[in-house]
């Protein structure tokens, strides 16, 4: 595994144990539509929450959610719908971001309703 991908676990890793602590609940990890992927699946109340993590070892280069394209935001969108077929779900879906910024200290940022489909 490279540094990079250890990282993005990492990444993961606390990313879930924050959104755990502010009282969602984890639906699926890592979860596979063809070649999109999302991160985290939760549910918070009545919502189905879409998040995206991105970590990064510094913000010299530009913020962590500033790294979620257009692309990639329309990656997600299409991976939850399929996720939301799968399930039944009919009620409101929210995209957040969780930005992770290691150094020079560690930032962790949820970013709620990060972007709109």
């Amino acid at each position: 595994m490279s540094h990079n991908q250890k990282q993005g676990r990492k990444g993961e890793d606390q990313a879930l144990q924050y959104l755990l602590q502010k009282g969602y609940k984890l639906l699926a990890r890592n979860w596979r539509f063809r070649k999109k992927e999302i991160d985290l699946i939760l549910s918070d109340k009545k919502v189905l929450v879409i998040a995206e993590v991105k970590a990064r070892e510094t913000d010299f280069y530009g913020y962590p959610q500033d790294f979620v394209s257009k692309m990639k935001q329309g990656f997600l969108i299409q991976a939850a719908n399929a996720y939301s077929g799968l399930i039944n779900w009919h009620g409101e879906i929210r995209f957040d971001i969780v930005a992770i910024t290691f150094q020079p200290e560690y930032r962790i940022e949820h970013i709620e309703d990060a972007f709109y489909p």
